[in-house]
């Protein structure tokens, strides 16, 4: 199966170069980083370290990623699997096999990276995103019947699976969407454990009490929308 990964960056020329060597050097063919109005060097340096930049202007994580994946689905030749990423590094790309896995061994369709089932490093993950990932899978799990443990950004989906979907948010609500959506479509979902450490730089989500509020207050809004 072909493989390639999608990665939303903003403001991460430290870390987004280190991302894309790590990635390439594992079992994918390419890897996709969409600039989402960086005002560093972000696309310069992932570039550099190999990747296909993207630079687009709307702002917010799902406009990013929604980019990608009209790219691929360009390709002369899509891709089988798509697998997101973040571009802070807090990600080790060296377990994207076992998140790949059971998607290659045909048993899965979507599987999501749990930082919940894995190792956090101390600081990783701030107690606004901790509580706020067990509120939502809790929220998941009493109105859609299906146990999550994380909102992860670290995931992997059959390309096809994906554009059945019909993702449409353009910011916080995204990877809360897909899974939602998945559940709603059937797909066979399920959950590996992925090791999570501290970013490099400053979290535009978590690292502001702004971000934290507009973050928590979209995907529950998300998550309630899709239940009607």
């Amino acid at each position: 199966m072909i493989v390639d990964v999608v990665i939303p960056a903003y403001n991460e020329e430290q870390s987004v170069g280190l991302v894309v060597k790590d990635i390439l050097g594992q079992r994918v063919r390419n890897v996709v980083v969409v600039n989402n109005n960086s005002r560093d060097q972000t696309a310069q340096v992932a570039a550099n370290a190999g990747a296909i930049v993207l630079n687009q202007s709307i702002q917010g994580y799902g406009a990013a990623c929604l980019m990608g994946i009209e790219h691929i689905n360009g390709l002369n030749i899509p891709p089988d699997v798509v697998l997101f990423m973040d571009a802070d590094h807090s990600d080790f790309a060296e377990e994207i096999p076992q998140v790949l896995k059971p998607i290659l061994d045909g048993n899965f369709d979507l599987v999501i990276g749990s930082r919940a089932l894995g190792n956090r490093e101390k600081g990783s993950m701030t107690m606004p995103q901790i509580f706020g990932n067990w509120l939502a899978t809790t929220l998941i799990r009493l109105i859609y019947r299906y146990r999550f443990t994380d909102l992860g950004p670290f995931r992997a989906i059959l390309r096809t699976k994906l554009n059945e979907l019909g993702m449409v948010d353009q910011n916080y609500g995204w990877t809360v969407e897909m899974q939602i959506k998945a559940l709603k479509k059937k797909l066979r979902c399920t959950e590996v454990p992925v090791n999570y450490r501290q970013r490099i730089g400053v979290s535009k989500v978590s690292g502001t009490v702004k971000g934290t509020i507009l973050a928590g207050h979209k995907i529950l809004t998300t998550i309630f929308k899709y239940s009607l």
